[in-house]
């Protein structure tokens, strides 16, 4: 499940309460709970959003629990140092993270496509000061850390926020990011299809990605029938 924590926090004290019992509710019935929330800030800004949504804060009165998810999505705009205190709060809960690298928007084109000119670093592929696209050095900065949360499957619980509105990029994430999961968002109403999203897999595992599907699902007629089509599709391409 994949609360849009905006939709809750427009009503105040009360949607924090009905977001904190519908979480409880998914995890009842045995669902994974990605608070998508897109934070981020200044790394002390950005260590409290991680303890109000994966962790924990300790007061004068006793620890105060936050939310609870088992994942949450962050702007990685804010740079590296910001990045590591959001890894270190998932690591500490035993928690995932999805970083904004490539979203499903059409206004994501201007600034996200943009080319830049990477700083020199031994821990970045490519000859330094290369031009490349804003989201390739996004997906350098997931795939730099991936390895800190890196599971007993091998995949990482560091991903990627990849719109499948914008296909003709995946293949190239999949390759800059090939142990991180994609949190693909686009598919339905944004006008994604199910198949633009076979690039994602390019790497074989079929577990390496999230398809994020609400409106066309929601406003279906029959939405049980609706999310089964997608998922049916999705495998099929997972071969």
């Amino acid at each position: 499940m994949k609360p849009q924590l905006a939709c809750f926090e427009r009503l105040g004290a009360p949607g924090w309460r009905a977001l904190s019992e519908v979480c409880r509710a998914a995890r009842r019935a045995g669902l994974l709970v990605v608070a998508d929330g897109k934070r981020g800030d200044v790394p002390l800004t950005a260590r409290a959003y991680g303890q109000a949504l994966v962790g924990e804060t300790e007061t004068p009165w006793g620890t105060v629990p936050g939310l609870g998810a088992d994942a949450f999505t962050a702007n990685p705009l804010f740079g590296e140092d910001a990045i590591d205190v959001l890894v270190d709060a998932a690591r500490s809960a035993g928690a995932g993270i999805f970083l904004l690298v490539r979203t499903s928007n059409p206004g994501a084109a201007r600034l996200q496509d943009a080319s830049i000119t990477a700083p020199s670093s031994a821990s970045r592929p490519g000859a330094a000061g290369a031009s490349r696209p804003v989201h390739e050095e996004l997906a350098a900065l997931v795939a730099e850390r991936a390895g800190e949360l890196t599971g007993d499957s091998g995949l990482s619980g560091l991903g990627a926020v990849v719109g499948a509105t914008a296909p003709q990029h995946l293949g190239r994430l999949r390759e800059l990011m090939p142990d991180s999961v994609f949190l693909i968002p686009g598919i339905g109403a944004q006008g994604g299809r199910p198949e633009d999203v076979a690039p994602a897999l390019a790497a074989g595992r079929s577990a390496s990605v999230l398809v994020a599907a609400a409106r066309s699902i929601a406003g279906a007629e029959d939405p049980a029938a609706a999310a089964e089509e997608l998922r049916a599709s999705v495998w099929a391409l997972a071969g």
